[in-house]
């Protein structure tokens, strides 16, 4: 995790200056500024109307009652997003993009998810509790609907004492 903190904050930004140099040496200074001005105000448009559709499909999934885990996600990229296309940079903006557009949102989220599963499961690990609840062998009993795997049941009798 801090080799990843170290290249966000100092290889990233090396590789914008950079960038918009060699930008500004073909194009022009002003026409460099333009380009990353339209960019913003693309950025602030797209994620404007991605950010309506993400929280018009989280509305629907939590109306119908439906976890909005995918609605949830989308939402995240789409402001992520959109932060990335606003902040000058070309590097920031291509990343930005990869992020809000609807036919690669799946891809980042597909990505975004592996790499959380990672570190959730390496901090689990990690943990002083790891211990505590270690994996039962076998495969886990699966839900009568044909869903996801489920804990055991263990069916009993509540008995209440009201002494009162």
């Amino acid at each position: 995790m801090r080799l990843l903190l170290f290249l966000v904050f100092l290889v990233v930004p090396v590789l914008e200056v950079w960038l918009l140099i060699q930008v500004g040496s073909v194009i022009g200074g002003w026409q460099t500024v333009g380009l990353l001005a339209a960019a913003a105000v693309f950025g602030s448009w797209l994620m404007r109307r991605e950010g309506r559709r993400a929280w018009r499909d989280l509305q629907e999934s939590m109306r119908t009652g439906v976890l909005p885990e995918r609605e949830l996600a989308d939402a995240a990229l789409v402001l992520a997003g959109g932060l990335l296309l606003v902040t000058p940079g070309f590097f920031s903006d291509l990343v930005g993009l990869l992020c809000i557009l609807p036919f690669t949102r799946p891809w980042a989220r597909r990505l975004g998810g592996w790499f959380f599963e990672r570190r959730v499961k390496r901090m689990a690990e990690a943990s002083p509790y790891a211990n505590l609840f270690p994996p039962q062998p076998g495969p886990a009993p699966s839900d009568a609907r044909g869903g996801e795997p489920r804990a055991k049941v263990v069916h009993g009798e509540v008995i209440r004492d009201d002494t009162d």
